[in-house]
């Protein structure tokens, strides 16, 4: 899916599931279809400098923003509305 093509409660949605630091980029490109570059490049257009700067830090910081950092699979919680 194209970033151009996402309404307002869907870019507002992705957002919020890249902020969960428990929210992995593969969940998110399940749900909607947009891999972690294009995630980066919504949250750039959609916050401000200082604070995409704080996203992309505590991001990078995460090992559970990746399935394959992960060193857990089985417990995770896993949202109803979430597809795979």
């Amino acid at each position: 899916m194209k970033i151009s093509k996402l309404d307002n409660q869907t870019i507002d949605r992705i957002v919020e599931m890249a902020w969960e630091d428990r929210t992995p980029f593969e969940a998110i490109e399940a749900q909607f279809g947009l891999q972690e570059k294009h995630v980066i490049i919504l949250m750039r257009r959609s916050m401000t400098v200082s604070s995409f700067k704080m996203w992309r830090k505590r991001v990078t910081a995460r090992h559970t923003k990746h399935l394959w950092k992960r060193d857990f699979t089985a417990g995770r919680f896993k949202s109803k509305n979430q597809k795979s």
